[in-house]
Formats: C-alpha cells, sequence, structure tokens
C-alpha cells in the first residue's frame, strides 16, 4: 500500500475544499440554516408532533442526510473529473499508484468533507431547535457509512462523465427528488398504504430512517435492514468502480 500516494491525493483534495471555502462548506450550511428557518420555525411550530417528536427536531437527520447526499457525490465527482478534464489523470495512471489507492484517495477526501459539513450542520440546527441523539456512536456510523457511499458512487459519476453538465445530472435530476421524498421532511406512515409500498423502493428511505433512528429511536424501517442497504449499495459502487479500472471504461483511452 502507497501510503504516499494516497495522503498526497487526500490532502490536495481537501486543500481544494478549503480554497473554495464560500462553495464548499459556507453555501450548504446557509441553505440548511433556511430550511430550519422556514420549516422549523415558521411551519413547525404550527404542526404537530411526528411519532413524539416535534417537528422542527424530527427534520434534522432528514436535512443533514439531504445535504450530505448530494455534497458526498458532488465532491467526489469533481474531484477524480477534473484530471480527467486537464489530462492529467495519465499521470496518476502511469504512476506507482494502484487503483485501490487511487480510491481511497479521493473517495476518503470527499466523504472526510462530508462528514465534517454534517457535522457543521448539526451544530448550526442547535440553533434553531433543541434536539437529542439517542444513540451517538449509530449516528456517527450511519453518516460515514453514507458518506463513503455515495462518495463511491460520485467517483463513478466522474469517471464516466464526459462534461461538467453532466456531473450535475444524477445529484441534481435523482439524489435530491429522492432525499425529498425518502422522507426528509415526513415520516412515510403519514401516506396512504399504496404509496407507502411505492416509497419503500426509494433507497434514501433507509438511509434517512435508520439515520433519524440514531437520534430519537424512532424509524420507518428496521434499523439493520438500514445498515443492510447502505452496504449492498457500497459494494455494487466498489464492484462497478473495480470494473471501469480493469476495463479501463472512460479512463484510458
Amino acid at each position: 500500500m502507497n501510503g504516499y500516494a494516497i495522503r498526497a491525493i487526500y490532502l490536495f483534495e481537501l486543500a481544494r475544499a478549503w480554497r473554495t471555502l464560500m462553495q464548499s462548506i459556507a453555501s450548504p450550511v446557509l441553505s440548511t440554516s433556511l430550511y430550519f428557518v422556514v420549516f422549523g420555525a415558521a411551519i413547525g411550530s404550527r404542526m404537530v408532533e411526528i411519532d413524539g417528536v416535534s417537528y422542527g427536531a424530527y427534520i434534522i437527520p432528514g436535512l443533514i442526510m439531504l445535504t450530505v447526499l448530494n455534497e458526498s457525490t458532488s465532491n467526489a465527482s469533481f474531484g477524480i473529473y477534473m484530471p480527467k478534464f486537464t489530462g492529467t489523470i495519465y499521470e496518476i495512471l502511469s504512476a506507482p499508484v494502484s487503483a485501490l489507492e487511487v480510491v481511497i484517495g479521493y473517495v476518503g477526501a470527499a466523504a472526510t468533507k462530508s462528514i465534517i459539513l454534517g457535522l457543521i450542520i448539526l451544530l448550526t440546527a442547535r440553533v434553531f431547535v433543541d434536539y437529542s441523539i439517542d444513540h451517538p456512536f449509530w449516528m456517527l456510523a450511519f453518516l460515514i457509512l453514507t458518506s463513503l457511499s455515495f462518495s463511491l458512487l460520485g467517483f463513478i459519476i466522474g469517471v464516466v462523465a464526459e462534461s461538467f453538465e453532466q456531473l450535475q445530472i444524477v445529484p441534481m435530476m435523482v439524489i435530491t427528488p429522492l432525499a425529498f421524498l425518502g422522507g426528509s421532511f415526513y415520516s412515510i406512515n403519514m401516506l396512504p398504504p399504496l404509496w407507502q409500498t411505492i416509497t419503500l423502493f426509494n433507497p434514501v428511505v433507509y438511509l434517512v430512517s435508520g439515520f433519524r433512528w440514531s437520534f430519537y429511536g424512532v424509524s420507518d424501517v428496521g434499523v439493520g435492514l438500514s445498515l443492510t442497504m447502505i452496504l449492498v449499495f457500497m459494494l455494487l459502487c466498489l464492484g462497478v468502480i473495480a470494473w471501469l479500472f480493469k476495463t479501463g471504461y472512460k479512463i484510458k483511452p
């Protein structure tokens, strides 16, 4: 294992985040704060509790997941796409660095940025509403696993994408709608039976539900099922990445 190569890629990607601090950190935090003001304070004060939790506190896990999913995907996809766009990807491929080390460097940096952002939003939420964390270990576990999984997805998107526009298609057209329809702002038990069944085909439901359970001990689906879905998704992404490097698809000319 080439630790120097992993460290170089990892630190370079983190440094890029600090150079674009407003876009990487400040903008997502500000956007999420507006959600807390509108949904938590304005609308939440007029709504009843959900599963014994005030509405303002209930949406905190969903808002964190909404941000983490998008930022993990975007950070990882942009991180690997830029070397392709500038042509420096061939320097990495010709260096004594394995595919595993490249993935660890880029995905690790993207996941780290998303985890930090999620924790910052968690602290910011305290300004607007009171909340508790019943299972802090599992809260961190869900946050880390989700960040890693969607950073792997973002890595795949960055490799396959052929333009900057294509980098935004999946986050904007797929992940964001799934997050909004995945119980971020409500419990799926509030839906009619037919729509509850349809919603269970949305993978984001399991992420939000498991993460919310770590806060308040309530969930729409079983916690074990949520963990299983995250691990299955992670393994699928790893399998696709292994195939991409093995075949050189969209990586080598």
